[in-house]
């Protein structure tokens, strides 16, 4: 099924793009973490938010998210892990599966997982951030997969199951882990190879490889998207909340400070407007 809307992320300024494109008659997927996994969901008391104060970071929250889906706005909770552009739509893949949408909000906050040195020089070429997705490309070959999210262990055993030669970096070993998967302990990570994968360094020690697989809680839109315009690590929008790419909007957090709900808020009701409003130009032209 396709979407009209995607809305990646659903902190304050997805649920608010949500909203926003719901009121527009659209349809609308919202992907993102756990909301209780949110830095605004550890907050005791949020003070500063227009109308609502004293309520934790995680009331609130909880109270944006439902308002969300008694208007109708549907959610997977998931890590997107890939997205294509193709033929006017997009394609986002969560673990296995892929969802369609005509037009996407970005909204996932900031990303603040530092890359590894060598990371950004070798994605696509031995990097890769979904074992589901590349695996199968490492059949019979070894592999690192750097574990930094709850489901890596489940990623991990997923490579092994295909015939990957698996070994897995983490400070302690998951109990969720396959016997025959070796572990590595070490947190300081260099990814060696010219063009292409050769090796992943470990607290100093080179360990020869085909591929790394780096799972993070999120992946930066950066990454998704290839030509998406970025300054001083923020999405470049226009007031219109409009990317450099078409049919790609963006909110909150990500575009820059202040990291406030209320601009966050702000920002995904224009995003959920616009993206509304830029569907309705297409129906029109066509």
């Amino acid at each position: 099924m396709e979407h009209d809307i995607i809305v990646l992320g659903c902190g304050p300024a997805g649920l608010s793009a949500a909203v926003a494109a719901r009121s527009r008659n659209k349809s609308v997927l919202v992907i993102g973490n756990p909301i209780e996994d949110s830095p605004l969901a550890r907050a005791e008391r949020v003070d500063n938010y227009l109308g609502l104060p004293g309520l934790t970071g995680l009331e609130l929250l909880q109270t944006m998210k439902k308002h969300a889906e008694d208007m109708g706005a549907q959610f997977v909770t998931g890590r997107v892990v890939s997205l294509m552009a193709w033929n006017g739509s997009f394609a986002l893949t969560v673990g296995s599966d892929v969802y369609q949408g005509r037009a996407l909000v970005l909204a996932p906050g900031v990303v603040r997982a530092a890359k590894y040195p060598g990371e950004d020089a070798l994605l696509g070429r031995g990097v890769s951030y979904c074992a589901t997705c590349d695996g199968m490309l490492y059949r019979g070959k070894d592999v690192m997969v750097v574990g930094r999210t709850k489901d890596a262990p489940e990623e991990a055993n997923f490579l092994h199951s295909i015939g990957c030669r698996v070994s897995y970096v983490s400070k302690e070993r998951p109990d969720e882990l396959h016997g025959d998967i070796s572990h590595l302990s070490g947190t300081k990570l260099e990814v060696m190879g010219e063009d292409r994968v050769t090796a992943l360094g470990v607290d100093g020690v080179k360990h020869p490889c085909d591929g790394v697989f780096i799972l993070r809680q999120a992946v930066a839109p950066a990454d998704l998207l290839p030509g998406l315009a970025i300054e001083d690590g923020s999405i470049v929008v226009d007031r219109a909340m409009q990317t450099n790419l078409e049919g790609v909007f963006a909110a909150g957090d990500c575009t820059g400070k202040p990291w406030q709900v209320s601009k966050a808020v702000g920002e995904g009701l224009v995003a959920g407007e616009m993206a509304a409003e830029y569907l309705d130009s297409k129906s029109t032209n066509t």
